[in-house]
């Protein structure tokens, strides 16, 4: 492959619900371009994109793919992304990198969940896009409908460039509005043909004009004037549009038949930023171990810097790290920076990476995308750069995981390998989090929901041979006491030399600290250098309450008499003693149980708020306040027990049909009532 100017590159993110089309649509881009000899499929398991293992046994795309191809003299990046929302974080990773994207829609569908979240997504991030409506022989009878349905949720900026020739089974092709001319399927490819005598564009094409005259003050004096715009004016107002946002054009096609696929590459290249248009062609970062910004222009000439994306762990190869040139470039042997740890290394082999397949490269330059492996220090959103010119880059920004289970080793054998393999798969999808509770004994991961813990799972499996199970979470829960009691510890023990003596008189009462140790210790009855044992014993103590086993926390010790032996008494007597006296404490006070809270905010479109709350009420939950949102949402805040939301992402999804969203941060403990502490501590005791 050979290397092109930051002109002719284009970086392009493909996205969109789930069977919208977008793996199929990236076969036929490579069977047109002449990169394949003929179209994969993904329900065969032979498509370019979709060469993992576990996408081809599911059927859907799990990873992002980076598809490089040639086309007429140009070279398109095109990044294709999962459908699924638990793969959000591959979607992330891919638009860190893009100038541009293809919002690929189900024409048979319509606007579906996975179509509003990418839209968002783009909208968040800034991206200029094309929409391609896809499966346009597979169902579509009412184009004018679903343009309406795209400009009531997506806006005015949503503009048509095409006019269907044929509905369903009898689409046969399209009008382009800019080109003034028809494209038709022959059955064998698209041809360009005359405007059918039945279809006015004239409506289509002045709106297409209005918009294009709105970029411009002068194009706009030109419109009024009832002048006619030139081609090159149309070309250069459109691209302008498209770059800042205000124009969204929408096209139509088949991809399962090809159409609509070149005038797609024409729209990528035509309308699409190049990477010196993105941003203003320059790069924020900051100087190494400061917060102090930088700029760095994107250009061939500058010192090299990159950012690395997307890691692939292959058992074989070993790890992948997909990078994004920023400025400069990179060739085989080069020595780098990892900047932000301050790392040197040497770059090996570098390449294209297509699908699974390695296209050997001698160098990457700025704006375009390439693959080093073996590089066992680099992580995803690590930045890359000239050691002598160094520069960080912001880390990438993954969605936070919002289910989290228990895993377990299948098999004893499992158990030593089990870390080491899940911290493989951390390097290659950080969207997933892992953390081991001491308090529980447990190794927790959290997803960004059911599928994608499963397909976490069945990765240890196949990569690298581990079996695992998945398990809800134990919820930590406290003990505290409800009233103040004086408890009395005293440790002896004589055995032949040396004895231990050490007495304690503590007062245990309620506090709003979780713990507080005050010494009220009068005329040396307990000597001050073992003051500190006595308050190590009490923390070592409150770690198993009596109801329970559960820590025990928000309580006073005041430790007010004791007595000692100058010969007997040590450090170890008196922390023993005030373990003996915790003891005591704790089996006179009036204990109870404590719950985490948690502090969610929930996000949903407005007609489901009222189940989400009728759904929190029958939760325990405290309902804090709402607020309005874009997009005809609404925030909820919520106060609810952590014990009833443990797969609450899996309930939101089925409550909302996939559109709700939700975080949540521990808050604090209460009181649990008696009827449901008690199940807890039979459950515990038992």
């Amino acid at each position: 492959m050979i290397s092109y100017e930051m002109s002719e590159i284009r970086n392009i993110t493909l996205l969109g619900h789930r069977g919208s089309g977008k793996s199929s649509l990236v076969e036929a881009m490579l069977y047109i371009s002449n990169t394949t000899s003929k179209m994969g499929s993904v329900d065969l398991g032979n498509s370019i994109s979709d060469f993992d293992k576990e996408e081809m046994k599911q059927g859907f795309s799990i990873n992002t793919s980076i598809i490089p191809l040639e086309y007429l003299g140009h070279k398109y990046n095109i990044l294709d992304t999962p459908g699924y929302s638990d793969f959000t974080g591959e979607v992330s990773s891919a638009l860190a990198v893009s100038g541009g994207a293809v919002l690929v829609v189900n024409g048979a569908a319509g606007v579906e969940v996975g179509t509003e979240r990418a839209w968002r997504m783009l909208e968040e991030a800034g991206i200029p896009r094309v929409i391609f409506i896809n499966k346009m022989n597979k169902g579509v009878h009412n184009y004018e409908k679903l343009l309406y349905d795209m400009k009531e949720k997506f806006g005015k900026k949503v503009a048509p460039f095409c006019i269907p020739i044929g509905f369903e089974e009898e689409f046969k092709g399209f009008v382009n509005v800019i080109d003034l001319k028809g494209r038709i399927f022959n059955g064998e490819t698209c041809v360009d043909a005359p405007i059918p005598e039945d279809i006015d564009i004239s409506e289509v094409r002045g709106l297409l004009l209005e918009a294009i005259a709105e970029t411009d003050e002068n194009l706009l004096n030109k419109y009024f004037s009832g002048e006619d715009f030139t081609e090159e004016e149309i070309r250069k107002g459109l691209h302008d549009g498209v770059v800042s946002g205000e124009i969204v054009p929408v096209i139509i096609g088949s991809a399962s038949n090809g159409i609509g696929v070149r005038t797609l590459f024409q729209m990528m290249y035509n309308y699409l930023p190049t990477p010196q248009e993105v941003n203003g062609g320059t790069k924020s970062g900051y100087m190494v171990n400061s917060d102090e910004k930088i700029e760095r222009e994107v250009n061939i000439n500058e010192p090299f810097s990159a950012i690395v994306f997307k890691t692939i762990v292959d058992p074989y190869i070993g790890k992948i790290s997909l990078f994004k040139v920023n400025s400069g470039k990179v060739k085989k042997d080069d020595e780098v920076l990892i900047s932000n740890k301050n790392i040197k290394v040497r770059i090996g082999n570098i390449s294209f990476f297509r699908g699974a397949k390695q296209i050997p490269a001698d160098e990457v330059s700025a704006g375009d995308i390439g693959a080093v492996t073996k590089l066992q220090e680099v992580q995803t959103g690590d930045t890359l750069c000239d050691k002598e010119d160094a520069i960080v880059y912001s880390v990438i920004d993954f969605p936070k995981p919002c289910l989290y289970m228990s895993i377990v080793p299948k098999e004893k054998s499992d158990d030593d390998k089990l870390s080491g393999a899940i911290q493989r798969l951390l390097d290659e999808d950080p969207s997933f989090s892992i953390e081991r509770n001491f308090e529980t004994k447990e190794f927790i991961i959290g997803g960004q929901g059911e599928k994608h813990l499963n397909i976490l799972l069945n990765k240890l499996q196949n990569k690298f041979g581990v079996n695992a199970l998945l398990k809800e979470p134990e919820v930590s829960y406290r003990e505290t006491i409800k009233n103040s009691i004086e408890a009395q510890g005293r440790h002896k023990k004589q055995s032949g030399g040396a004895g231990q003596f050490g007495e304690v008189f503590i007062k245990f009462e309620p506090h709003i600290d979780e713990f507080d140790f005050k010494d009220e210790i009068r005329g040396g009855v307990v000597p001050k250098t073992y003051i500190p044992a006595v308050e190590k014993g009490l923390i070592e103590a409150k770690v198993k309450g009596k109801l329970a086993g559960y820590p025990v926390i928000n309580i006073k010790a005041t430790l007010y008499d004791g007595s000692y032996h100058p010969v007997d008494s040590n450090e170890i007597s008196f922390k023993q003693a005030a373990i003996l006296a915790f003891r005591k404490g704790m089996e006179t006070a009036k204990c109870v149980l404590l719950e985490p809270i948690v502090k969610m905010q929930i996000v949903a479109p407005d007609e489901y708020i009222g189940d989400i709350m009728g759904d929190m009420n029958k939760r325990r939950g405290k309902i804090l306040g709402m607020e309005p949102k874009a997009y005809s949402e609404q925030l909820l805040t919520v106060e609810v027990p952590e014990s009833e939301i443990l797969k609450y992402a899996i309930d939101l999804k089925s409550l909302t049909q996939g559109k709700g969203r939700f975080e949540y941060n521990f808050l604090k403990y209460e009181e649990l009532q008696d009827n449901l502490a008690q199940k807890i501590i039979e459950i515990r005791k038992g």
